[in-house]
């Protein structure tokens, strides 16, 4: 008798025979036909007799005037005794008085089976049964964690507003809706925050501004746009950052505060998508410059001070040439669609282009130039890396940048349609790009 607990293997196959037959027939016919086929030291007799092969299992149906059943042999020798024994199975040709055929059908690797059993149990037990008995240590570290999250929130002015230990410090800040904020970006490292706590944004925050790279993260809910709006018009900022739709920034996780940092826009197109150009704020170029101290002798203070430099490395992707803080002053930032022009080869993309004026979306296009599909600018990056349908061209309203480029070259896009170039270094060969001005 095989013991269950030696089984390497089981060798399941089928039987058919023309007529009524039972287990005991099927049985008889596999030692009876294979015996002597394979030598002595494969006979299954002996085998068995040993407890090299296991009890052999046949479940048999007769329907209709003709058998058909399953066949499983247990077996305990390594692969290559096993896979012989099992294709002289299929030599046998009857069984009883009927003609009969037997096919392999499957060799199960028992220990497989057991291994994916215990990945199963033991995830099981990970996810549930550590969960039900949390360990004491962890309260007492998410305790202390928080304590210490609370000491290094400072606060600014004489409004005593919430900020990170780095705000004075840094060249570049976040500027975000609340306390909580605050706190969720410090959780992540991130100390160079400042709250304006609502719509009413303090006039410290405002002056602080002028004198920063400055990006606006709020919320991705209707307040949240409001938030942008008053800041638009009251602050000097320099970049736009959103939460995902509907959720809070207080509640994102570091992945997704790193992907809402890195998919911000540039104040430009903020001030076309929340309407605000031509809105007076009260600030000229000049006032609005007022303060600003120079970046590069900011930079030169900050090396004096070691404990700055790590928050400003997370934050580096923040600073911004001085000439485009200027531009967005300017009576005209953007050609209006009658005043673009295009080289012939682009013409083709015009009408897209001019649809999508001021929308801050996209167009992905196919080979006949019909679209695909349409996404907001910010989430362009994560459509290109996410769709599945073939791309030829990418018609946007924004900003034609490097990594844009070097996803479009991967995904075999051919033409990409921007308003201007950003700093590009590489331009693979693959890949035309255009812009409203020309190539």
């Amino acid at each position: 008798m095989q013991s269950s607990d030696t089984t390497k293997y089981i060798i399941h196959s089928k039987v058919n025979a023309d007529g009524v037959i039972e287990r005991p027939d099927i049985v008889g016919a596999i030692f009876g036909q294979t015996e002597g086929l394979l030598g002595s030291d494969l006979d299954l007799r002996d085998l068995q007799k040993t407890g090299r092969i296991g009890r052999i299992e046949v479940i048999v149906n007769t329907k209709g005037g003709k058998t058909r059943g399953n066949i499983h042999i247990p077996s305990s020798l390594d692969r290559i005794e096993t896979s012989i024994l099992a294709a002289s199975l299929e030599t046998i040709d009857r069984v009883g008085p009927c003609t009969a055929k037997i096919e392999v059908s499957q060799i199960e690797d028992v220990r497989a089976t057991k291994r994916k059993h215990i990945i199963d149990r033991a995830k099981y037990i990970l996810t549930d049964m550590f969960d039900e008995n949390l360990p004491e240590s962890q309260e007492i570290a998410e305790e202390v964690r928080q304590s210490v999250r609370i000491e290094e929130m400072q606060y600014y002015g004489k409004n005593k507003i919430p900020c990170g230990p780095n705000v004075l410090d840094s060249d570049a800040i976040v500027v975000v809706e609340g306390r909580a904020d605050v706190l969720n970006l410090l959780r992540y490292g991130i100390k160079n925050t400042i709250c304006v706590g609502g719509t009413n944004v303090p006039p410290e925050v405002a002056e602080l501004t002028k004198k920063k790279t400055v990006t606006a993260f709020t919320d991705g809910d209707r307040g949240g746009k409001l938030i942008i709006k008053e800041l638009l018009q009251v602050a000097d900022i320099d970049y736009v950052a959103r939460a995902p739709d509907g959720k809070s920034v207080e509640d994102l996780v570091q992945r997704e505060i790193v992907r809402s940092l890195r998919q911000k826009v540039p104040v430009e197109q903020a001030i076309d998508a929340y309407s605000i150009e031509g809105e007076s704020s009260g600030k000229t170029p000049a006032t609005a410059k007022k303060g600003r101290l120079p970046r590069v002798a900011k930079r030169k203070e900050r090396v004096v001070k070691p404990d700055v430099s790590r928050t400003a490395s997370k934050t580096k992707d923040l600073a911004e040439p001085k000439e485009r803080k200027e531009s967005r002053h300017r009576p005209e930032r953007r050609q209006s669609p009658a005043r673009r022009s295009y080289p012939p080869e682009a013409s083709r993309f015009k009408k897209h282009s001019e649809d999508l004026t001021g929308t801050l979306g996209a167009r992905l296009l196919d080979n006949e130039d019909k679209v695909i599909s349409e996404t907001p600018v910010r989430d362009l990056v994560n459509a290109l890396k996410e769709s599945e349908e073939n791309i030829k061209s990418v018609v946007f309203d924004g900003v034609i940048t490097q990594r844009i480029l070097d996803i479009a070259s991967s995904r075999g896009i051919e033409n990409l349609v921007g308003v201007k170039r950003g700093n590009i270094t590489k331009n693979p060969t693959s890949v035309k790009v255009y812009t409203a001005q020309g190539a």
